[in-house]
């Protein structure tokens, strides 16, 4: 039998073209219509590590990177020398992931992890780009009944991520990829307000 793969239906030059239209369309939508909320979000940030609180960060897949990616810039630095800020991505210790979704269950995975690690005040970032994540809204639901803040990163509808958050930021868009990188991009404006922050309060922090 004759093998006749089926013939892309774009050209390469024009989903690229497609696919970079989407992403430059979705970062404008953050600054037309997501901006304060952003701010708003970097604002509790920067009070909880004011107040001496931690941030905890959860995610599966791509949002585990993203956890992993903004906790490596708090604990280390963003663009400016400054303090070390405490900040514990949740998807990083393998023993830990591989027990609890063991012997809990992998809708337990995060949740476990917060009401081990995390105190009245700190500060929960809940990333799921459908919103839609068992496990991230586990972590949430227990990140609230021990007082903490909740900021939910997702996409879509963002529901029902976005009930168990003090406040969401929902990039409007269904498709996974723009959706991380709006994430990641907003991770990054997060650190620069803390930045700023420390280097408009040194003597707060």
């Amino acid at each position: 039998m004759e093998n006749n793969p089926r013939e892309p239906e774009k050209s390469t030059s024009t989903l690229l073209t497609r696919s970079l239209q989407q992403h430059l369309a979705v970062i404008q939508s953050l600054l037309d219509s997501k901006l304060g909320e952003i701010e708003r979000a970097g604002s509790l940030m920067c009070e909880a590590l004011g107040r001496g609180h931690k941030i905890l960060l959860c995610g599966n897949g791509g949002s585990a990177a993203d956890a992993q990616h903004i906790a490596a810039e708090l604990v280390g630095r963003y663009e400016q020398r400054r303090r070390a800020f405490p900040a514990i991505a949740l998807t990083t210790d393998t023993s830990a992931l591989t027990a609890l979704s063991n012997d809990f269950g992998y809708e337990e995975v995060f949740a476990r992890q917060v009401r081990a690690l995390a105190s009245a005040g700190d500060l929960l970032i809940a990333i799921s780009t459908s919103g839609q994540s068992p496990n991230v809204i586990r972590a949430a639901e227990q990140a609230r009944a021990i007082g903490c803040k909740i900021i939910g990163l997702t996409g879509g509808s963002g529901e029902p991520l976005v009930s168990y958050c003090d406040l969401s930021i929902v990039v409007p868009m269904d498709r996974t990829a723009r959706v991380q990188e709006a994430h990641i991009t907003i991770g990054h404006l997060w650190c620069e307000m803390i930045d700023n922050f420390c280097a408009t309060n040194s003597t707060q922090i």
